[in-house]
């Protein structure tokens, strides 16, 4: 088995439909998709308000670069340009986490660090989560902790900055209606 917490956000172009489509893409490996949420952008560049959510999915044929390629192919086809440092973008596509069965899967490679290795201060990572995934754990600066004790300990103002909205991303899960023999 192979787990991935995916972190996916928007501020450009149609957001709503940029997010869809991971999870679109997604289809029979989605798990659980967050509410969508409306978050100040962070790290300090003046920009539009993302759209971000957490989707959680599982395939037993990738590893956590499988996982990479996949956002990054998406992210791709939003049409993503990497011009500016925590700028504006159309479409991001964050690993999280992988698991498999095995554990939890670490990576130094700066490619893909894992877990991600600023999760534990970023509310509109933390807030989604928690939505799907209440009991979910970080590991972060060698520790491990509950993700509700990581959000718990930032700044009023990063949690203030993060707004459950009215918008879904899907009306039901994808693939819950589909028979074995349409996956793989």
């Amino acid at each position: 088995m192979s787990r991935a917490v995916l972190s996916i956000g928007s501020n450009l172009g149609d957001r709503l439909a940029h997010l869809r489509s991971v999870v679109d893409a997604l289809g029979w490996r989605v798990r659980a998709v967050s509410s969508v949420y409306s978050t100040a952008p962070w790290g300090g560049v003046e920009q539009q308000d993302f759209l971000n959510a957490v989707v959680v999915a599982e395939d037993d044929s990738f590893g956590e670069y499988d996982w990479l390629a996949l956002g990054r192919e998406l992210e791709s086809a939003a049409a993503r340009v990497r011009v500016q440092h925590w700028g504006p973008r159309s479409l991001d596509v964050d690993v999280v986490v992988c698991r498999t069965d095995a554990g939890e899967v670490r990576s130094d490679d700066p490619e893909l660090l894992l877990p991600h290795p600023r999760a534990h201060e970023r509310a509109f990572v933390l807030v989604p989560w928690l939505d799907v995934e209440p009991d979910a754990r970080l590991t972060a600066n060698e520790h491990t902790r509950p993700i509700s004790d990581w959000l718990a300990d930032l700044d009023e103002a990063e949690r203030g900055g993060v707004h459950r909205t009215d918008l879904a991303l899907v009306d039901h899960m994808p693939g819950a209606e589909a028979d074995a023999g349409d996956r793989p």
